[in-house]
């Protein structure tokens, strides 16, 4: 059950990809030096980080928001541990952005007290996801066999380790940070709501027009289409048919099409009891997303994609997007 070290390292209780980091980098990072303006998106993988890094684009940069800028997401926000690019941190403009998957034991000692947004997700979703992307990034160990994939997840012998000690480690040492907690699946409910969250966590303020504009261009299917936020241009893909799916659904409840009722009760009995402690009440199922009518105005983005109807009765939307279903 041991990852493959041509894959992956550990260092200091935490997984890396053997493409892109090493441990003396690693170590370098304590003594980076941070400025008041930076701002870090902080997650385990697959947990909506490409989502969150197209959002603040969005919301930091007019040029990429009316589309007369062309610059990647990857290129605005690149990766704290893994400088693919090769790009001079020190030489970028205020307010920099960084992506991390770092646990907080490993970020720069000058983060203390710095913005930080940090995305969790339901745990099914996440190794479902993570299972699907290991096919598609030649850096990560292909493993054809889910239920092996599965345990290793389990077990924090991925890259970024345990899932649950990520998400508790961040959440337990809140204190330390200027951080603001959002999760993928209250995103998905109401995504308005989420932006006008980050807006105002940043001091960042956007007209009703511009709010819009961001929480359209930040749907799952425009972001897919978008060349500057899909990540296709990203080195080290695996394509099926000629093409990358570094986005692959970007729904909630997912795991179902795939994990076994065992399956789903193994996640249950590893991780289920622990999670109590953590302050978030999970959605496992697009069913449990109830969109209200206090939500409604950033279902307007919708409109142009999907079929809408609405119940006033229950107060309750029927949503069909794309193939799924929203109750």
């Amino acid at each position: 059950m041991e990852p493959s070290k041509e894959y992956l390292f550990n260092h200091k209780g935490f997984y890396f990809v053997t493409q892109g980091a090493t441990p003396e980098n690693i170590d370098a990072l304590e003594t980076f030096e941070i400025r008041d303006s930076d701002i870090f998106i902080a997650t385990f993988p697959k947990s909506g980080t490409v989502w969150m890094q197209n959002i603040l684009n969005l919301i930091l940069h007019e040029g990429h928001r009316n589309g007369t800028e062309d610059v990647e997401n990857m290129d605005r926000i690149p990766w704290l541990e893994y400088n693919f690019r090769n790009m001079d941190y020190a030489a970028l403009p205020s307010p920099r952005v960084f992506a991390t998957h770092l646990p907080y034991y490993l970020t720069p000692r000058d983060l203390r007290n710095k913005r930080v947004i940090y995305v969790t997700r339901n745990p099914k979703d996440v190794v479902v996801s993570y299972y699907h992307f290991t096919k598609i990034m030649s850096s990560l160990e292909e493993v054809s066999d889910f239920s092996l994939f599965l345990e290793r997840f389990l077990a924090g012998k991925v890259m970024g380790s345990s899932w649950m000690d990520h998400v508790t480690g961040w959440y337990s040492h809140a204190q330390d940070f200027n951080i603001l907690f959002l999760t993928y699946e209250e995103m998905k409910k109401d995504l308005r709501s989420a932006v006008l969250k980050i807006c105002n966590f940043l001091g960042k303020q956007l007209s009703e027009e511009e709010v819009e504009s961001v929480v359209r261009q930040a749907m799952f299917e425009n972001m897919r289409k978008d060349p500057r936020a899909n990540y296709e241009k990203m080195p080290g893909h695996r394509e099926e048919d000629g093409k990358c799916l570094f986005l692959r659904k970007g729904t909630v409840g997912d795991w179902k099409n795939l994990m076994t009722v065992a399956q789903s009760e193994r996640v249950d009995e590893v991780l289920k009891k622990k999670m109590e402690s953590l302050p978030i009440k999970f959605i496992w199922d697009i069913r449990g997303i109830l969109v209200t009518p206090e939500a409604s105005p950033s279902i307007l983005a919708y409109f142009h994609c999907c079929k809408l109807q609405f119940d006033s009765s229950v107060f309750a939307f029927t949503l069909t997007i794309f193939t799924y279903t929203w109750w």
